[in-house]
């Protein structure tokens, strides 16, 4: 996509374009590690370590972030999880009972619901029978009003990646904002595309500290983009959205890096032996392609097999109300002690 084609300000709500976003007492004045007696923002003075209001711009972590992502830190935006990201995406360019986004079930459900929630329509398309975008549908569904793509890769629940050459080909011809969800890219031997933000000035890329960090429980998420965009998302993110606790845990997380790498191997270790034994149960029709840390089974009866394995003592997830998931059923790849048992329940079915 030519960058002269793409005007963030073509996208952006009109109330948001003129919005004088709130000035914390943190904004306004950044420590430099001096020793001050901070008086200006209305606080209990007597410390216990998260008495104080949290840095809004988070900029010990992004910092890390950026350096370890090659990125700088005017592309990141952190948020109260994915979902709050997701969330300032359609409340900053989605004029409610006017616009449109554009969906690929079966999906990630949070987008139909921010889109309920904000009042905004969702065209679904589905995907190919081999859970691929269809382009050239895509393509038909857009109008002027469509304001957002919304991608999911690895894509939840099917767990495959989608092909870059369709992704190249929806980032260079529409001309509204296309957010490509990688919550599970860290399981993936496909590229993140990450370096692409600088390319695709209407590319949105939001990750997760909750699934390959281990870090669901303190509600982080990541979002980069152009500094265009994400001055835009700053505009309007809540001053404090994410708090001292989570910040600090996130950070010494993602410092050890080596921990989460180990972890990851292990995950996709165990992934591959458990689609190898599933492969031997008589009532498992299809396993499909994973670069997620679960697995999609076609199974004969979901339901029948679903509370089989509840009354054994294992959750899994049902998923076959979802289009193109008939009688599937979702295993999210546990431990090793929690994967055997569940190998060894799954043989007594």
């Amino acid at each position: 996509m030519k960058s002269t084609q793409f005007n963030i300000n073509q996208l952006v709500r009109k109330n948001i374009l003129g919005l004088q976003p709130y000035s914390s007492a943190r904004d306004e004045y950044v420590s430099d590690g001096s020793k001050m007696i901070f008086l200006d923002a209305n606080e209990n003075p007597f410390e216990n370590g998260v008495n104080r209001y949290p840095d809004p711009q988070q900029r010990n972590l992004k910092a890390l972030l950026a350096q370890q992502k090659e990125v700088s830190e005017k592309n990141i935006l952190l948020g109260n999880g994915s979902d709050e990201v997701l969330d300032l995406i359609f409340r900053a360019f989605c004029e409610p009972k006017e616009d449109n986004i554009i969906t690929l079930p079966p999906t990630y459900g949070m987008y139909q619901v921010l889109a309920s929630i904000n009042n905004i329509e969702n065209k679904k398309v589905l995907l190919t029978p081999g859970f691929q975008p269809n382009v050239s549908a895509i393509f038909e569904a857009i109008n002027e009003l469509t304001k957002v793509i919304f991608l999911c890769s690895p894509n939840n629940p099917t767990g495959n990646s989608f092909s870059e050459e369709s992704i190249t080909e929806i980032l260079e011809n529409f001309n509204g904002l296309v957010v490509i969800d990688e919550a599970y890219i860290d399981f993936s031997n496909k590229k993140s595309w990450l370096n692409s933000i600088e390319r695709y000035p209407n590319l949105i890329i939001t990750q997760t500290l909750s699934k390959a960090y281990g870090l669901a429980g303190i509600r982080l998420g990541v979002c980069y983009s152009s500094t265009s965009v994400i001055e835009v998302l700053n505009k309007i993110k809540p001053p404090y959205n994410v708090n001292e606790l989570t910040q600090q845990r996130a950070f010494n997380r993602i410092s050890d890096t080596g921990k989460v790498t180990i972890e990851v191997s292990e995950i996709l270790k165990e992934r591959n032996e458990l689609m190898l034994v599933l492969q031997e149960m008589s009532f498992v029709i299809k396993i499909y392609e994973s670069d997620a840390n679960f697995i999609l089974v076609k199974v004969d009866d979901a339901n029948k097999r679903y509370a089989q394995l509840l009354d054994m003592g294992i959750v899994v997830r049902n998923r076959s109300t979802q289009p193109l998931c008939d009688n599937t059923l979702r295993f999210t790849v546990g431990t090793t002690t929690e994967n055997e048992k569940l190998i060894k329940t799954l043989r007594q079915l």
